[in-house]
């Protein structure tokens, strides 16, 4: 019996947990490990920029990745932040099309990395390995689906709820059952994700943190009432 390393287990365990690999027969997770790096992100390093190639698929293993787009006056779009547990970069890698967004360490950060060459390779030699992959693909459409209906349809106040669950899921890492998640989230970030003023959110969550919705402390957000955020996040 070959013993892991400390390393490889760590490893392992995000595969494990990942919903595009964890379904996959042992053998494969076991190439995948093998294939696996990590990567060290000191604070505002960038991981990729808007543009460059796809190297592989990422997984946030410490810290957080901030997903944003920049205007050519300055302007910057917050799009997301992937915390622990999160995988990104996966349409890119697999459809070999340049990075949508930029991608920075916000605190020092860690992240895996399956390089491109490798996934693929496994991926054309196994192509059955594709049916585990598709269905995290189109959650993501469906998440992509969930935004643009919430610009279109929602108030303010509907919007704020779906983007937080959104994020939400991120943290939430395969378990659907919990109670409450915390976010490590400012209000200034949210405001740059919706696109709204920090007065905005600020008022607002006040309000949900009042009748018991969420609980704030400085950098994070605690939803405590999923359903009744889920409520206030559908049309009609």
């Amino acid at each position: 019996m070959t013993l892991l390393t400390v390393k490889e287990l760590t490893l392992a365990a995000h595969i494990e947990a990942s919903p595009m690999f964890r379904h996959m027969p042992p053998d494969a997770q076991e190439r995948l490990v093998a294939m696996a790096s990590m990567r060290q992100l000191p604070d505002r390093a960038r991981l990729h920029a808007k543009g460059d190639a796809p190297e592989g698929v990422y997984a946030v293993h410490k810290g957080i990745v901030r997903a944003s787009a920049s205007t050519a006056d300055g302007r910057e779009g917050l799009l997301a932040l992937m915390e622990p547990g999160c995988w990104f970069g996966e349409s890119s890698m697999l459809g070999n099309t340049p990075r949508t967004y930029d991608a920075d360490a916000q605190g020092d950060s860690e992240v895996v990395l399956i390089p491109r060459a490798g996934l693929q390779g496994l991926l054309d030699a196994r192509p059955e390995l594709y049916q585990h992959i598709v269905p995290f693909l189109c959650q993501r459409i469906r998440l992509s689906m969930q935004l643009l209906e919430s610009h279109a349809l929602l108030p303010f106040e509907g919007q704020l709820a779906r983007r937080l669950l959104i994020l939400s899921r991120n943290a939430i890492q395969g378990d659907e059952n919990q109670a409450r998640v915390t976010l490590s989230l400012s209000q200034e970030s949210l405001g740059r994700m919706l696109g709204s003023s920090r007065q905005s959110i600020n008022k607002t969550l006040k309000m949900w943190e009042a009748n018991g919705l969420i609980r704030q402390t400085y950098g994070s957000i605690t939803l405590c009432d999923l359903a009744l955020l889920e409520s206030l996040a559908s049309p009609g």
